[in-house]
């Protein structure tokens, strides 16, 4: 198949390029780039009019809950999502039934993925730390990365015990994996339902502190830096948080870290309308930290934009605040809020944006980076930053809709993907 894209706005952060030309793909493998490129028998020719093509976009933090909760949301609906969302890469988390914790899982899902919507979404199993994520007893990590695991996550849990985790890290400097942690002392979070504040003292709502959180992060890059493992934390909600992973990438690359749209958009005062779909874990914190979790975007100590998608049915959000599970969905939001929110108001450029959704994923996760170069595969994600639209749950690909932005108008969304010699087009 011929694919002709035209006049594009072609930008490869890494590779400090940012200029407009067609692009013609054949059978998935960019062929020519250049100007008024002329073909015969083109299939399909696409007017772009300087929308952006950037390396195809990952989310390496989501949930598919494929297998054991397949009424939340399936790998093949997950995918859709991910793709109307603008992204060609998911990673998801091992919190399913039975957990991410031998071979024959990754293996199922890996196959799984390939025959949904032809395997036009990459999917990359992270695999638990620990047997039945229990933070007890190691699991069989050298197996899971054989069969394709690109991570190792407890995610839903912490890994709480230090001893676990410094053997976890030891063993992760063996097969260049990184952990991922899920930053909460339990022991402080307990029963919490929402940010520990002004407004938890006001509705009297069980705090969750922002401390349960940095003190994990505290801890976990101290055990790193002794290891010399690399360690990624995951959803970093705090200010504090952003103010300990600055000081450890002063002495090592190897400590990195996440951030949802929905940390950086909402803050605990979205919480007092009730709705269950501003209730996550971490919770929605205070205005400061909102600016803490931007500046720290800004200036590089964040690094990736992930996010947390995490399905829940109808029936299990229509309940009670004190008692709805944790989580909302976020793949087919995520470009708009982002865009929204960080680019329209200066704090990320268009490449920094890039970055966080693209390269610094893969490079964290030793993925091979993307090229838009000639004879590179195309794996890309079009981008139209000018579109303004309203979300709609209703129209989500997500087999859940439990998000908090219903009816947001935001600007900028996926336009098209483009990846394993095939196009999906969001519209």
């Amino acid at each position: 198949m011929k694919l002709l894209l035209k006049n594009g706005r072609i930008i490869e952060p890494s590779q400090k390029k940012d200029f407009v030309s067609d692009i013609l793909i054949v059978n998935g493998i960019i062929e020519k780039i250049g100007s008024n490129i002329s073909e015969e028998k083109i299939d399909q020719t696409i007017e772009l009019n300087g929308k952006i093509v950037a390396p195809g976009f990952i989310d390496m933090h989501v949930h598919l809950r494929e297998p054991g909760f397949e009424y939340k949301e399936t790998i093949e609906s997950g995918c859709s999502a991910a793709a109307t969302g603008g992204f060609t890469a998911v990673c998801c988390m091992p919190n399913t039934n039975p957990p991410i914790d031998e071979a024959s899982v990754v293996n199922w899902i890996v196959e799984r993925s390939k025959h949904v919507d032809g395997g036009i979404i990459d999917v990359y199993p992270i695999a638990a730390i620990t047997k039945n994520r229990e933070g007890k007893e190691l699991s069989p990590m050298m197996e899971l990365v054989d069969a394709g695991a690109v991570g190792f996550s407890d995610d839903g849990a912490c890994v709480e015990n230090a001893e676990v985790m410094r053997r976890a890290m030891e063993y992760s400097t063996m097969i260049k994996k990184p952990i991922i942690q899920h930053p909460e002392d339990i022991s402080l979070s307990k029963g919490g339902v929402m940010n520990e504040g002004f407004v938890s003292t006001s509705l009297g709502m069980q705090p969750i502190p922002s401390i349960a959180e940095s003190i994990i992060i505290a801890r976990d890059v101290q055990l790193a830096e002794y290891t010399q493992a690399q360690y990624h934390a995951a959803h970093v909600s705090s200010g504090k948080s952003v103010e300990i992973i600055r000081t450890a990438k002063k002495k090592s690359k190897q400590v990195t870290c996440e951030v949802t749209p929905h940390h950086f958009t909402l803050t605990d005062e979205d919480v007092r309308s009730f709705d269950t779909n501003t209730k996550m874990n971490p919770p929605l914190r205070n205005q400061d930290d909102v600016e803490a979790l931007k500046e720290g975007l800004k200036d590089g100590t964040i690094d990736v934009i992930a996010t947390d998608h995490a399905p829940h049915s109808f029936d299990e959000k229509q309940v009670e605040f004190m008692v709805a599970p944790f989580g909302i969905v976020g793949l087919e939001t995520a470009i708009g809020l982002a865009y929204t929110e960080l680019v329209k108001t200066g704090y990320l450029d268009i490449y920094q944006l890039i970055e966080k959704y693209s390269v610094n994923p893969r490079r964290i996760l030793h993925l091979l980076p993307i090229s838009i170069i000639e004879g590179e595969k195309a794996n890309l994600t079009i981008l139209d930053p000018d579109f303004e639209w309203v979300v709609d749950i209703q129209k989500f690909k997500s087999k859940s809709k439990n998000s908090p932005f219903h009816g947001h108008k935001l600007f900028g969304k996926a336009f098209a993907i483009i990846n394993n010699g095939r196009i999906h087009f969001v519209d």
